[in-house]
């Protein structure tokens, strides 16, 4: 059984991946296998580029094949912000404080049309590494509805299915998110991967 590593310390995000690669046979691994292993820093300007440079740096300290993603959320009357820097949109870098600066920005916008985008890289080796990227379409409500979910959650309402992230349940939610998207473009390459160079 081949080794792969999910560049995560998320144990939710872990369980999702485990679920998703077993029927492929992989022994998965993640951050908390191998602790000593640096924060990667996402320094790029893109969420391809970040996923991809966490992968290529993690594969270079463990030469296992790896799996990183980058995911964030785009406003359009913000110029796509907070894009990559979802995460530190605010200077607290809190889901509080994001999400608060986040609704002090829209407060005045007539347009509240965004997505979630989440790219998944996966690095086999030097020579093979993919990209998949998954969208999931909306708009931003600025009173926020929910308590699952995490980060802009209660604040991203689909209108298809006229919930916010946050209402949805785990199950609801893997089947229309953008990582959820981007999962099973990468599901649908390892089915179709060649057995004989599979790892």
């Amino acid at each position: 059984m081949k080794s792969i590593l999910i560049a995560t310390k998320n144990k939710g995000k872990l369980h999702e991946y485990e679920l998703l690669l077993s029927p492929y046979h992989y022994l998965v691994k993640s951050l908390f296998d191998f602790p000593e292993l640096p924060e990667i820093e996402e320094t790029e300007d893109s969420f391809e580029k970040n996923a991809l440079l966490k992968a290529k740096s993690l594969y270079q300290i463990t030469h296992l094949p790896v799996i990183a993603d980058d995911s964030g959320l785009m406003v359009d009357a913000l110029n796509g912000e907070p894009g990559v820097h979802s995460k530190r949109y605010s200077p607290e870098g809190t889901d509080e404080a994001n999400n608060q600066l986040l609704v002090q920005n829209l407060k005045d916008k007539p347009n509240t049309t965004a997505k979630f985008v989440a790219v998944i890289a996966y690095y086999i080796n030097e020579d093979e590494h993919y990209l998949f990227r998954g969208e999931a379409k909306g708009f931003i409500v600025l009173t926020p509805k929910g308590s699952n979910g995490f980060g802009y959650d209660p604040y991203f309402f689909d209108p298809v299915i006229q919930k916010t992230f946050a209402e949805l349940t785990h199950e609801e939610k893997n089947l229309v998110s953008h990582r959820a998207k981007a999962f099973h473009q990468m599901i649908h390459f390892l089915e179709g991967y060649d057995e004989t160079r599979r790892l």
